[in-house]
């Protein structure tokens, strides 16, 4: 399975980006797409992810409320929509693709990622 991320940028704190994740090649018919994030200096985390068999999605606490994720299913792709970004979003972010059924939520869970992309949230 090959991703392709897009829709990094730079961006002025509490402005909106959406970051498409569109999956290629071999795919499940149930899978699970995860947004991770790296800033400089941490660790990989986990931002949200979505389980295309139910629909269900996961957020981790600093985006909760902020941060939509969806897919659309027949296409393979899934976006996150980014609003009321802070400096601290700052980061390469990663799709990530699961394939299997249900929620994974370790990256250790995902077999295949995409190349990244930068956002940039400035002050």
């Amino acid at each position: 399975v090959q991703l392709q991320a897009s829709g990094g940028g730079l961006v002025q704190a509490g402005g909106s980006l959406r970051l498409s994740c569109a999956a290629s090649g071999f795919t499940f018919h149930d899978f699970a797409i995860g947004w991770f994030r790296q800033a400089p200096g941490k660790e990989r985390e986990g931002v949200s992810f979505i389980s295309s068999s139910d629909g269900i999605t996961y957020y981790a606490d600093s985006v909760k409320g902020r941060f939509t994720i969806s897919s659309d299913n027949a296409k393979n792709t899934a976006v996150l929509q980014m609003n009321s970004l802070k400096p601290e979003d700052t980061a390469v972010y990663y799709c990530a693709y699961r394939r299997a059924n249900g929620m994974g939520y370790s990256e250790y869970e995902y077999d295949d990622w995409g190349q990244g992309t930068l956002v940039t949230v400035s002050s």
